[in-house]
Formats: structure tokens, C-alpha cells, sequence
């Protein structure tokens, strides 16, 4: 199956974690890659960054190296909507996840949505129930546990002034469980 890389190293301050990847961001080579997936809109007009980024695979580069913000999945299986993934999907990948959250060591794990992390915590964890927006009370490892709204257009009851103030959220989150290095 061709699929996207992980973006992963020792070390990173956020592990970005999507649903699963877009046959367009397949094709293109990078996470967030449908023209109209508002990522790297809201991260542009977020405190997330400094300088703004143009959706490609040198800015989600740029984002490793200068920002230490890696990229992954909850699932691996490329689709054309996250609707076609299932259970089994879900079964196989995210222990994979956990393993690699556990052997990377982020500072903070971001999901983008509620489905990605609420099929994580069922599958890995065993915790069925609600999921909030922002912070989470079960860490993984020693990284903290932040979930935002999916970027993708699929999920319109978010605007993109609304994706904007959660990355906010999330980078007043990074500043305040910041390690002293």
C-alpha cells in the first residue's frame, strides 16, 4: 500500500497526528495537500509559527527541523473520505501508533479530531466515552494529549477562524508544559 511517510524524530514538541491520509496528499507527497484542507491556512494565522508556510513537502520540513513538529496518522490507509475507514482499520494501526508515540517521545501528541483520538483511546486504551476539544486527561507515555478540530473540508461545522483560535489554544498549551531544556 502506498502511503504517506511519518515525519518522526527524537524529541519533537508536537507530533501532528491525522485521521488517515487523502489520496491527494498521497499524490502529492505531504500531510495536508487538498487545496481545500484549511491546515496550513489556520496554522499560518496561528501562534503555532513564526513565518508563514506554503502547503508542500520543503514546508512540512521546514516544520521538523525549525518547529520540531512531526507528522503522522491514526490510520495509514489512504481514502478518499475518512468515512471509508473501519473498524479493522483502526484495530491494525493504532497500537502501531502508541509504539510509535512510546519510542518517539513528543512533549505533545496533537489529534486532528475527535474520531481519530476517541478510535485511538478505544483501541489502545480501552477507554470508551466522550472526548473534549483541547487537552486530555490520559497522556500517552510522557506526551500530553491535545485534540483540535479535523482541518478537512469534510468537517464544515468548524470554520476556519474556529481551527485558528484551537492552534492558538494549542501553542498557549505548548508555552505552558514547555520542559526546561
Amino acid at each position: 500500500m502506498t502511503t504517506l511517510p511519518d515525519l518522526l524524530s527524537p524529541n519533537l514538541d508536537i507530533l501532528s497526528v491525522g485521521l488517515n491520509p487523502s489520496l491527494n496528499a498521497v499524490k502529492a507527497g505531504f500531510y495536508f495537500a487538498t487545496p481545500q484542507n484549511r491546515f496550513w491556512k489556520a496554522l499560518n494565522a496561528s501562534a503555532l509559527i513564526d513565518k508563514p508556510l506554503t502547503p508542500s513537502i520543503e514546508s512540512q520540513q521546514t516544520l521538523l527541523t525549525d518547529y520540531r513538529m512531526g507528522f503522522t496518522d491514526t490510520v495509514k490507509r489512504p481514502t478518499s473520505q475518512g468515512s471509508a475507514l473501519r473498524s479493522a482499520d483502526f484495530r491494525t494501526d493504532c497500537p502501531i501508533l502508541k509504539e510509535k508515540i512510546l519510542k518517539y517521545s513528543p512533549r505533545i501528541v496533537w489529534f486532528h479530531g475527535k474520531v481519530a483520538y476517541k478510535n485511538y483511546l478505544v483501541v489502545t486504551e480501552n477507554i470508551k466515552g466522550g472526548v473534549d476539544w483541547g487537552e486530555q486527561p490520559w497522556p500517552i507515555g510522557s506526551a500530553q494529549i491535545f485534540v483540535t478540530p479535523n482541518p478537512s473540508p469534510a468537517n464544515a461545522a468548524f470554520s476556519l477562524a474556529n481551527l485558528i483560535d484551537w492552534y492558538n489554544k494549542l501553542a498557549d498549551f505548548k508555552k505552558t508544559h514547555h520542559k526546561n531544556e
